[in-house]
């Protein structure tokens, strides 16, 4: 049986944003009109049924890149693998996003939309390389709004160079204006390969980045949204329904170049090549999981979330209880005030999920 969630890398962007390292190329007619039919290719031969999936994500790069012809081609593929009341959302960045393609999206099935916003104030966004001006995001809630998208989900960075707490608070209020449902928190990652990397650019210091993201927490939090994931906030009935299926440990497919999946709990990996992946070649399966991987994966997932784990679901999964082997551990982290044991789960703590590095090592 294969997994009921599905992710579909788009990997064209119309530029490259100074901070990603994301698998990506600059967009060409012609790459997408070869790439969409090798997309469904490879969909096709996981064999999917009607109503297969729980959750599809399109992922990228910037799905909403794609030309009309192309967005038809593929959704109207998508939607009827959706099962009824499922959950497909597609990422789309601000100055790609109007009224005519959020209708088109929406009467194409997607129920939810990610909106790379990143940054309300202009200097910040021609820093990181972005396309979108302020009032762009503004016009691509208010179109997706207009044309029935009820789930929306922002994206948010904070600890850019050169922002304090004055101008995160700022940014932090125009983006609640918007009263999406869904908002996604990163603190700026400055990884090798990216432009960021390449020109010198640094991280903000870890006791801003901890002021920025303790304020942004108590914020959402009294605006409704509560904290589910290290990253992630919602209101009520709204959380991430495809990526609490990887938090989760679940299987996933994973279709496009450089895309990830896992079935059976056993992983793989595309070719981040384009012209490997449209000759049908690049998959890479990873060895079968020892006990030890499975353990450091499950704890990586589960503790994102702040509801960690249920321990009678470990003793399940693993056959094994989960204090008999990591009590002592589990019980120094309490003792630290980084997690915490009880009603029947073990989860980090508030403290804990900031400094989740430190859980999974004390695990490890």
């Amino acid at each position: 049986m294969i997994p009921s969630r599905l992710y579909v890398h788009i990997p064209f962007c119309t530029s490259i944003c100074r901070y990603c390292d994301f698998p990506k190329v600059i967009h060409s007619p012609r790459w997408e009109r070869e790439y969409v039919p090798a997309l469904l290719r490879e969909l096709s031969s996981f064999s999917p049924a009607p109503s297969s999936f729980e959750t599809i994500y399109l992922g990228g790069g910037t799905p909403t890149s794609l030309s009309e012809q192309g967005t038809r081609l593929l959704l109207g593929t998508l939607r009827p693998l959706l099962q009824e009341g499922g959950e497909l959302t597609v990422e789309a960045n601000p100055e790609s996003l109007d009224l005519a393609r959020a209708h088109l999206l929406f009467s194409l099935g997607a129920n939810r939309l990610s909106l790379g916003a990143e940054s309300f104030r202009p200097e910040f966004l021609l820093k990181m390389g972005r396309k979108h001006g302020p009032a762009d995001i503004v016009r691509a809630v208010a179109s997706a709004r207009e044309a029935g998208f009820r789930n929306i989900s922002l994206d948010l960075i904070y600890g850019l160079p050169g922002e304090g707490l004055p101008e995160l608070m700022e940014d932090a209020g125009h983006l609640l204006a918007l009263r999406p449902e869904h908002i996604s928190c990163y603190s700026l990652s400055v990884l090798p390969g990216t432009r960021f990397h390449l020109e010198g650019i640094s991280e903000q210091d870890d006791e801003i980045l901890r002021e920025q993201y303790d304020w942004l927490r108590s914020r959402l939090k009294e605006e409704g949204y509560e904290r589910y994931e290290v990253s992630s906030f919602a209101l009520p009935g709204h959380r991430s329904r495809h990526n609490l299926g990887y938090w989760m440990d679940e299987d996933y497919l994973g279709i496009g170049m450089g895309a990830a999946g896992a079935i059976e709990g056993r992983h793989y990996r595309n070719s981040l090549s384009l012209a490997r992946y449209l000759e049908g070649e690049g998959r890479e399966w990873e060895d079968p999981p020892q006990e030890k991987d499975r353990l450091e994966y499950y704890f990586l997932t589960r503790l994102r979330l702040a509801e960690g784990f249920p321990l009678e679901e470990f003793e399940r999964k693993f056959g094994f209880p989960f204090l008999s082997r990591y009590g002592e551990r589990a019980r120094r982290l309490e003792e630290k005030g980084l997690a915490l044991l009880e009603d029947g789960r073990f989860h980090a703590s508030e403290e804990g999920l900031y400094l989740l590095d430190r859980v999974l090592l004390a695990l490890f």
